[in-house]
C-alpha cells in the first residue's frame, strides 16, 4: 500500500499597521480634500537650501499623549498620526498526526496558532488563503480543497469515498460568524464548537477572525486545525505533500 509521508507547511505572514486615528475624525474637509489634524500656535515658516528643508512652530500648545475611554489624543507639533502596535506570532510547522494509507483512505490532522496583540482601538483583521489551487499538493499529485455543502462552512467533516479532500477549521477568541455554530451547523449561534465548520483554501483571503477592539497587551489567540483525509474508494498516490499557507494580519 502506498503511505502518505508527511505533510509540510510554509507560512509566509503578512501584517500591515495602517491604521488611523482612534477617533477616525478630521477637522475640516471638502469634495477633494480631508484635514486629517491642525496645529494651533502663533507663528511658523518653511526654509529650504539645497541640503536641507525646516518647518518651525512658534507657540505649539496642548501638547502630550491625552485618552479617554471614547479617544485617543497625540498633541503636539506633527505628533500624528500614532503609531499602532501590531504584532502576531510565527508558528511552527504542524505536526501531522499519522500517515495515510493511499489505498484505503484515512486522516491526518494538525494545528497552528496566531497570536495577535494591538493596541489599535479599531482592532485587527485575520484572514487566510493559499498560494495554489489545490493548496495541498506533490508535484502533479494533490488532495482537492474542501468544498463545503452550502455557502457557510460545515459543521462537521465529510469526503466522499471516492476523494481525497484537504482543509481547516478555525477556533478562537474573535472568530467572525461564519465559523461559530449553534450546535448543529455554522453561520448561526455563539458556540465555537470544537472541530467544527470547516472550509477549504482558495488563493482569495478568506476573513477568520476580527475584533473592533484593542487587546494589547493579552492579546488574542487563533487556533486553525487542517485535515488532510483520503476516502476509502480513492487511491492517493505516495509522497511528500506540501500547502503554503499565507496568513495576512490588518489593523483596522
Amino acid at each position: 500500500m502506498a503511505n502518505l509521508n508527511k505533510i509540510i507547511f510554509c507560512w509566509l505572514f503578512i501584517l500591515f499597521s495602517l491604521a488611523p486615528l482612534a477617533t477616525q475624525g478630521y477637522i475640516a474637509s471638502s469634495t477633494n480634500y480631508v484635514l486629517q489634524s491642525d496645529s494651533v500656535n502663533f507663528g511658523g515658516n518653511f526654509s529650504t537650501s539645497t541640503s536641507y528643508r525646516l518647518e518651525d512652530t512658534l507657540g505649539e500648545i496642548a501638547t502630550g499623549l491625552y485618552s479617554s475611554s471614547t479617544l485617543i489624543m497625540s498633541g503636539g507639533y506633527q505628533a500624528m498620526p500614532l503609531d499602532v502596535y501590531l504584532a502576531v506570532n510565527s508558528p511552527s510547522n504542524p505536526v501531522m498526526s499519522a500517515t495515510i494509507n493511499g489505498v484505503g483512505g484515512g486522516s491526518s490532522t494538525g494545528s497552528a496558532v496566531w497570536r495577535v496583540e494591538t493596541d489599535n482601538p479599531a482592532g485587527y483583521e485575520l484572514s487566510i488563503r493559499s498560494n495554489s489551487t489545490p493548496a495541498l499538493t506533490s508535484g502533479s499529485d494533490s488532495f482537492s480543497d474542501y468544498s463545503p455543502s452550502y455557502a457557510d462552512p460545515d459543521f462537521s467533516w465529510s469526503t466522499p469515498a471516492t476523494e481525497s479532500r484537504f482543509g481547516f477549521s478555525p477556533e478562537g477568541d474573535d472568530l467572525i460568524n461564519s465559523f461559530l455554530d449553534n450546535g448543529v451547523s455554522c453561520g448561526s449561534g455563539v458556540l465555537d464548537t470544537n472541530s467544527a465548520c470547516w472550509d477549504g483554501f482558495s488563493t482569495t483571503n478568506k476573513i477568520i477572525a476580527r475584533s473592533s477592539n484593542p487587546n494589547y497587551p493579552t492579546g488574542a489567540s487563533t487556533t486553525v486545525k487542517f485535515r488532510a483525509d483520503v476516502g476509502n474508494k480513492k487511491a492517493q498516490p505516495k509522497g511528500t505533500y506540501r500547502a503554503n499557507i499565507i496568513v495576512t494580519v490588518v489593523t483596522l
